[in-house]
């Protein structure tokens, strides 16, 4: 009887400790995206991975990074990171369900499984996680996904995942891409530069965006005919 007593407590003490730890991770994590609405973000986890990974492979990497504010980003590399990755950003709430269904039946045919994450997912996923796969990662990008779409309009959603994305090893942000595949700062980029940057995107540490490829070229034509399609810089206006 007691033994069955203090089996009950324990239990309920490790449920109470659970609670405890699901609601402090909740209030932390809005109080942490609130922030980084008004505050400059000058890092991410994806920046700190490949840190960690330089140190255990005894490889040093340099981290080339500069934080760079929505009037200070080409209006074209806007544009064609929108074209290229998620045309319907501004009118999605985080998650295309088109998207998704469309990649999900193409799989199911024998297609090879393609990605359908948003603007909004790739955004949480760079700043607050780490890569690779695992349902746990999932359910936590579908979290601050949620989040960041619930307490950031989509201008900032779209600025910050600018100045994180990954464009080369050790290359994060539109200024450092800029200054690093164009030798321009990321004001001056145009609709050609824009679209090869955009174009590489998928894997940025594989394809280079100076001397691109016959296929980042082929992809950099069609974003920018997407750009087109999409009305041009007016697009914008709709975040």
């Amino acid at each position: 009887m007691a033994l069955a007593w203090r089996h009950r407590v324990s239990l309920r003490g490790v449920l109470r400790g659970l609670l405890y730890a699901v609601i402090g991770f909740v209030a932390l994590s809005v109080l942490v995206v609130l922030l980084f609405r008004v505050v400059p973000v000058f890092g991410s986890m994806v920046m700190v991975e490949r840190k960690v990974e330089s140190w255990v492979a005894r490889e040093p990497i340099r981290i080339e990074h500069q934080w760079r504010a929505w009037g200070e980003l080409s209006a074209y590399a806007k544009l064609a990171v929108i074209a290229a990755e998620d045309q319907r950003f501004p009118h999605h709430r985080g998650f295309d369900v088109d998207e998704m269904r469309r990649a999900w039946e193409a799989s199911r045919q024998g297609g090879r499984l393609r990605g359908a994450s948003t603007i909004s997912q790739q955004t949480a996923k760079n700043l607050f996680l780490w890569t690779g796969r695992s349902w746990l990662r999932k359910g936590l990008e579908a979290w601050f996904t949620l989040l960041i779409e619930t307490l950031w309009p989509k201008e900032r959603i779209l600025e910050v995942y600018l100045n994180i994305a990954e464009w080369d090893s050790g290359v994060f942000g539109l200024e450092a891409a800029a200054q690093h595949y164009f030798g321009v700062s990321a004001a001056q980029l145009n609709a050609h530069q824009a679209s090869r940057l955009a174009a590489i995107l998928p894997s940025p540490r594989n394809w280079s965006a100076a001397q691109p490829s016959a296929h980042v070229e082929r992809r950099s034509a069609w974003i920018r005919q997407q750009m087109s399609n999409l009305g041009g810089a007016s697009y914008l206006e709709q975040l």
